[in-house]
């Protein structure tokens, strides 16, 4: 009992944990945290890398990058910070293969000639170069939108994540998320059509 005063209570929550190891530099506190949120990273990397054995290693580079990364940045939503860190990861090693990935943030549109640039990021006859560059711009406009509309495209789409879960993380209601789907989706395809 005497010595339960003394013990440190392990950290609860994200911000505990990063707040823990940038004290101690610990990397089994890292390692925990880490490991709450690996099946999130692995996603993201498959989604991008489209390979098993490409994305375990970009799990286990990422680890070793986030040893210094966090140390070096005050992150306050690990999550998001976690994810943005793994897709321009994989966007760097894409890069260096000049393959490209078959990720897709708007796919509900048919065939119309609006939805060319949108379009020409699904088709498979598209060049390397031109897919990374609509890539490229299409992140760029999502962090335009307004962060309702962010959160919920990146965890509908690029999470994976169905429209209950979305609201369950979000704290928004169905009808909520899917207008911010909707509204998130059109802003995107007007921003890539100019």
């Amino acid at each position: 009992m005497f010595l339960k005063r003394f013990r440190k209570s392990k950290p609860t929550n994200d911000l505990e944990y990063v707040a823990a190891y940038r004290v101690t530099g610990d990397l089994a506190i890292l390692g925990e945290l880490y490991e709450q949120h690996m099946e999130l990273v692995y996603a993201v990397c498959y989604n991008y890398l489209r390979d098993e054995e490409e994305a375990k290693d970009a799990v286990m580079n990422l680890f070793e990058q986030l040893v210094t990364d966090l140390r070096r940045h005050d992150v306050q939503q690990f999550g998001p910070w976690l994810h943005s860190v793994a897709r321009n990861y994989c966007l760097m090693q894409l890069r260096k293969s000049q393959t490209h990935p078959t990720t897709s943030l708007v796919t509900e549109t048919g065939n119309d000639t609006e939805d060319e640039p949108l379009n020409r990021l699904l088709s498979e006859e598209t060049d390397t170069l031109e897919l990374e560059e609509d890539l490229t711009r299409m992140e760029t406009f999502l962090k335009t939108l307004p962060p309702e509309q962010q959160t919920c495209l990146t965890l509908f789409y690029l999470e994976r994540k169905s429209y209950t879960e979305v609201a369950d993380l979000t704290g928004y209601d169905l009808k909520q998320v899917k207008s911010y789907l909707q509204n998130g989706r059109r802003n995107l395809k007007i921003c890539m059509q100019k």
